[in-house]
């Protein structure tokens, strides 16, 4: 195949204890699944269906070393939200909850990083979050561990500081919706692929970060991610 512009980027991940990577295809997110976090966002932490939204494969940044992300542009309302992540290893349409899990490949520790003035806009005027949340390294991503190695972990406590200081601090068993039951959704809307990433929501917490801020967020049993904001 002969093609007429240069392909783009490949975005990969590291993978712990391996010298393989993952390639990334798509990056699906679980909006407000924690209850906590939805309230301090103004909103009603009912379970009811979750939602997703997308991120680019560009928003990916390998932070298995630490690394840094630059403050973006048109914000001056800059947050964290650390994350568990998840990265299937096989696809499928209408899977259901209880084998959802066997199409996991791994799991990771992540940040969505996010323009909260945009998002928060577009959300008031009924507008499509994109600019708010789906940018070019927004989700720094650290080493994938398999599932295979560590199992399907459902309790683990998730924390982020600034600075050595405290923002958040929680349990991924304190997801609303589970891993399982957020990939059996998602399966019914599209057809999931080796490669998808799931970030599957944040606790509360969520705050600004300016350029020289360092964040590390870690999730028992997945290590850490160190993330500096460089001007």
């Amino acid at each position: 195949m002969k093609l007429a512009l240069q392909a783009p980027p490949l975005h990969t991940l590291a993978i712990a204890n391996s010298d393989e990577r993952v390639a990334v295809n798509r990056v699906f997110c679980v909006g407000r699944n924690y209850a906590a976090h939805a309230r301090e966002m103004g909103k009603d932490p009912d379970r009811e269906a979750p939602f997703f939204f997308m991120k680019p494969a560009s928003a990916v940044v390998d932070a298995a070393a630490p690394v840094s992300v630059p403050y973006p542009p048109q914000t001056k309302n800059y947050h964290h939200e650390i994350e568990l992540v998840v990265v299937l290893g096989k696809g499928g349409r209408n899977i259901p909850a209880a084998q959802a899990l066997d199409h996991v490949y791994g799991y990771a520790v992540g940040l969505d990083m996010t323009r909260r003035n945009l998002q928060l806009e577009a959300r008031d005027k009924g507008r499509p979050w994109e600019f708010g949340k789906s940018f070019s390294q927004s989700a720094p991503i650290g080493a994938v561990h398999r599932a295979a190695d560590i199992g399907h972990p459902a309790e683990a406590a998730i924390s982020l500081t600034v600075n050595g200081q405290a923002r958040q601090s929680s349990d991924i068993a304190k997801l609303i919706w589970s891993v399982a039951e957020s990939i059996a959704v998602l399966s019914e809307f599209e057809e999931l692929q080796p490669g998808d990433v799931l970030m599957t929501g944040t606790p509360e917490g969520v705050n600004a970060v300016v350029a020289g801020d360092v964040m590390l967020g870690a999730i028992s049993g997945l290590g850490q991610i160190e993330v500096r904001v460089t001007a």
